[in-house]
């Protein structure tokens, strides 16, 4: 098994258009066409991780933050970055990195931090912005179905828990091909009138070129004409944080305790009480500072994430519960599900192409420690 196979399946999870627009995912450095020994999964490729990948005979490292993250322009070995980044190289290690493609995948890190704390009816915090396109196209009618229906296997026309979905309106064609055209319908140079469909759905922008292929190949005109819009609208199905409920309300001190205890937190810093029963709950894995506005808005009676400085505790207002329970801590599951996701796709199915399998990283890179 090539690594690049892997790396599909990564991409599957985790869709790298997923990403926020600052983040570095994806393959960061190695060889994809090389044949994968085995994976290692870890929260940071450190040089210890990448250590114990040569010791485990694992050639491909995939970690949650990206190792390489701003521009670089030597690699000597004089910081933690480069000295990771040459004993990778130096022993033919790929690295990838999921970070913020997963934080806005439906079923990735905040999922994971709602199942931790087991809330229930979850929904985006902060839906993705800009994310939509709409493709229009036009065809007669005998070729819409076809073309329709391409387009939905291709993942156009999903709208939140519905599939399938698309607009169609019929109208009147005119076109004139000139001496060197092969028209379909009509004649070559001789203006032409019938009735076509209109055809309209909406695709996540990573689709768009899946989608278009899917619209050229069903496509029976010789040439196709299209239109792509960039769409306005948030998307609720992908996005930063989320927000759930417990299933049963707990008194504030009662669950941070509680919080603390099923996300092995060591301390956690937090607003003043107010004296309220917390029932539901807004998450943020990793610096989520931003959302605090958004999480009283949800009408959250807490809100969990990390890296909150001083004065951001005063955004609580007095009316709700916020918590620093750690970066780290706040994504500590992340692993685990990679993990299970890759073993899932790959071993239940092809137990002998990976001669190390798939390793669940023993390096703690948390780089902060509680006395």
């Amino acid at each position: 098994m090539k690594i690049k196979q892997i790396l599909a399946l990564l991409e599957e999870m985790a869709p790298l258009g997923y990403a926020e627009d600052f983040d570095n995912v994806g393959l960061l450095v190695g060889d994809q066409d090389a044949e994968a020994t085995g994976v290692l999964v870890c929260h940071d490729a450190l040089e210890n991780v990448i250590t114990e990948a040569i010791n485990k005979n694992c050639n491909l490292v995939v970690c949650f933050h990206p190792i390489l993250f701003s521009g670089i322009k030597k690699i000597t070995g004089k910081n933690y970055v480069e000295k990771a980044i040459l004993k990778a190289i130096k022993n033919d290690i790929a690295i990838y990195a999921v970070h913020t493609a997963l934080d806005n995948h439906p079923e990735g890190v905040n999922q994971i931090f709602c199942n931790a704390l087991g809330l229930s009816n979850t929904k985006i915090l902060v839906p993705k912005q800009n994310y939509i396109r709409k493709l229009v196209t036009y065809t007669i009618r005998e070729n819409a179905d076809a073309v329709r229906n391409a387009l939905f296997q291709a993942g156009a026309g999903s709208i939140g828990n519905y599939d399938n979905c698309s607009f169609n309106s019929e109208g009147t064609f005119t076109y004139q091909g000139n001496e060197n055209s092969n028209p379909v319908v009509g004649q070559k140079g001789v203006l032409s009138t019938g009735t076509e469909t209109k055809i309209e759905v909406v695709f996540e922008k990573h689709l768009q070129s899946k989608v278009l292929k899917a619209l050229f190949t069903t496509h029976i005109y010789e040439e196709v004409a299209y239109e792509i819009y960039d769409l306005q609208n948030n998307y609720q199905k992908i996005g930063l944080g989320m927000v759930g409920e417990l299933e049963e309300s707990m008194e504030e001190s009662s669950f941070l305790h509680f919080v603390k205890e099923k996300m092995q937190a060591e301390g956690i810093r937090h607003s003043s009480f107010l004296g309220r029963p917390i029932k539901k709950v807004a998450v943020l894995g990793g610096a989520g500072s931003f959302a605090i506005s958004q999480a009283i808005q949800a009408g959250a009676d807490a809100y969990l994430t990390a890296d909150l400085k001083y004065h951001q505790f005063y955004e609580a207002e007095n009316r709700i519960l916020l918590a620093d329970i750690g970066h780290f801590e706040s994504e500590r599951y992340t692993k685990n599900y990679i993990v299970e996701y890759l073993r899932k796709k790959i071993l239940n199915f092809a137990p002998v192409s990976l001669p190390s399998g798939i390793i669940l990283s023993e390096e703690n890179t948390n780089p902060v420690k509680y006395l």
